[in-house]
């Protein structure tokens, strides 16, 4: 099943949120609204205000808050992507020329701060204070997973242990705190919103893992995304992780040197190894253990053609090819 059908539940919701998107974009700087029309043109799969809207409705939830709270995920994500693009000196983001090719690396960073700012006026705006409470404990645990990250490159000695720390932290925890804002939206009680949450957590992990993977498998015309672009910026993920443990002496060094030196000259060589030694099944099958953990959360959750939603959202992540 394609995204955009297992979606279909919330596709009235998903313009809205995009409409509410153009609309809190605005500026009265020129350089903001010309680096938020290119935010919005670049597209992206919506994923994370979808399982906001898909957690709200599952609730039964009827009113338009949790498009707000959609739009405000959203935003926090563009920024981490505005900044990050910066960090890792990206050039391309799904196939497009990153803001920060185009505007240079302050314009982004401040255009970053901007969407990011902007996200907490928004979530001024829904009054509640519980919402504010949430995204404030998720958006310190992004920082603190990317300066993990930062830390992490270039390191070859960073273990499993390490690795899904940062995605914890990264990018699991913007997706739990989307399904419990869906959960808060729906004035559900704490089980439900802790079983949202847990899938929500779940899911992210398992989604980064595949993100993860596909650095090795994936076709560039498909991803947008060269093979090796981990790699090239020194991220130890677990794909090479694994097939440093379980591979040879002289694998192990070649992939630990390409982590030190952040090189690609020997790409081909590194995903010869990454292939031989299973690391990319031990690596899905980790992504599979996520998500058949995330569907089992979703046991607290009355039936409904939105939960049903959630849970092809954990199927479709292990098969998409972007």
């Amino acid at each position: 099943m394609k995204l955009p059908d297992i979606l279909d539940p919330i596709a009235d919701d998903l313009r809205r949120v995009d409409t509410t998107i153009r609309e809190r974009l605005r500026s009265e700087v020129a350089m903001i609204n010309e680096i938020g029309a290119h935010i919005v043109s670049a597209g992206g799969k919506r994923l994370r205000p979808a399982l906001v809207l898909l957690s709200a409705r599952a609730l039964g939830c009827t009113s338009e808050e949790p498009v707000l709270h959609a739009a405000t995920i959203e935003f926090i994500h563009t920024a981490t992507l505005l900044h990050d693009d910066v960090v890792d000196e990206s050039g391309l983001r799904r196939g497009m020329k990153t803001a920060n090719a185009v505007w240079g690396n302050a314009g982004a960073v401040l255009a970053g701060d901007f969407v990011y700012s902007r996200s907490f006026q928004m979530m001024v705006d829904s009054g509640r204070m519980e919402v504010m409470r949430v995204m404030a404990d998720t958006t310190n645990a992004i920082a603190e997973g990317e300066v993990l990250q930062l830390l992490n490159c270039g390191d070859p000695d960073v273990d499993e242990t390490r690795y899904l720390r940062v995605i914890e932290l990264k990018t699991a925890r913007l997706f739990e705190g989307g399904c419990r804002l869906g959960a808060i939206a729906a004035d559900a009680p704490a089980v439900r919103q802790d079983a949202l949450a847990r899938y929500g957590h779940h899911l992210g992990i398992a989604f980064q893992i595949v993100d993860d993977l596909l650095d090795y498998t994936a076709d560039p015309a498909v991803s947008g995304k060269n093979l090796g672009a981990d790699l090239a910026e020194g991220k130890p993920t677990l794909p090479l992780i694994q097939a440093m443990r379980a591979g040879d002496a002289g694998q192990s060094e070649l992939i630990r040197q390409a982590i030190r030196d952040g090189r690609i000259d020997r790409l081909d060589e590194v995903l010869k190894a990454v292939e031989s030694t299973g690391a990319i099944p031990y690596t899905r099958a980790l992504a599979e253990r996520h998500s058949r953990d995330a569907a089992q959360a979703l046991s607290e959750i009355p039936d409904s053609p939105y939960r049903n939603a959630l849970l092809e959202l954990a199927r479709f992540n292990l098969t998409r090819a972007a």
